[in-house]
């Protein structure tokens, strides 16, 4: 009997852990899943005026509606897999009836498009507020000389449009830019990947099981010998 105490107690721990993993997993799941259904509601609720002071912790994604003007400078960025396929994020500063000025996100312009202008006057625009996640250590510098930008940097952006570090991406314009097709925002890119975790830690956990099985039916073999 003596022989199968380790093996049990191996079998048993590692089961239990990774059976612990698989269910903290579904719970991570259902935590993100509220998390996605609360953004959700806020690209699709009824658009508000744009708050007075807008910040990333309480404001990200509100649906916000506001009229202006934007600017005829527009910076580029070199987007792929997106709905409407490869292209540039064109994106324009934009001032407001109060006078704020803030960054707009245009939607996608075709690659051959680029060197097409378009004016836009003064319209409505409805899109969410967004603190781009784009950058990281890798992303390469901006190719300023021919206004290739890599990633949607909030602050250089504003900087380069003399605007507020804000970013309404749109989802409808009265006076929409005909070059370009609209890119509104959804939780489609915001990765949710807790079930395969949790399908990986069960599945381990059920190889674990057998791996036991098979080790105490070895034992149990060797000891009849």
């Amino acid at each position: 009997m003596r022989r199968f105490i380790f093996p049990l107690l191996l079998g048993f721990s590692g089961v239990a852990v990774l059976l612990a993993l698989g269910f903290w997993q579904l719970e991570r799941l259902t935590w993100k899943e509220a998390i996605l259904a609360d953004i959700d509601a806020r690209i699709a609720s009824v658009p508000i005026l744009m708050p007075e002071q807008p910040n990333e912790a309480t404001d990200e994604y509100t649906r916000v509606e506001m009229g202006g003007t934007p600017d005829e400078a527009e910076l580029h960025v070199l987007t792929s897999g997106t709905a409407a396929g490869t292209g540039y994020r064109v994106i324009r500063g934009f001032e407001m009836v109060d006078g704020r000025r803030i960054l707009i996100d245009l939607g996608l312009l075709p690659l051959d498009a680029k060197s097409q202008a378009a004016t836009l006057g003064k319209g409505k625009v409805i899109g969410n507020l967004i603190w781009p996640d784009d950058m990281n250590s890798s992303t390469p510098v901006p190719d300023l000389p021919k206004n290739i930008w890599f990633g949607r940097d909030l602050v250089a952006m504003a900087d380069a449009l003399d605007t507020l570090e804000i970013m309404i991406v749109a989802a409808h314009m009265s006076e929409p830019d005909p070059r370009t097709t609209l890119l509104p925002v959804d939780t489609s890119t915001i990765k949710n990947d807790h079930l395969a975790y949790a399908v990986t830690w069960f599945g381990l956990a059920l190889v674990w099981a057998a791996m036991t099985f098979f080790l105490i039916f070895r034992v149990s073999k060797t000891k009849d010998t």
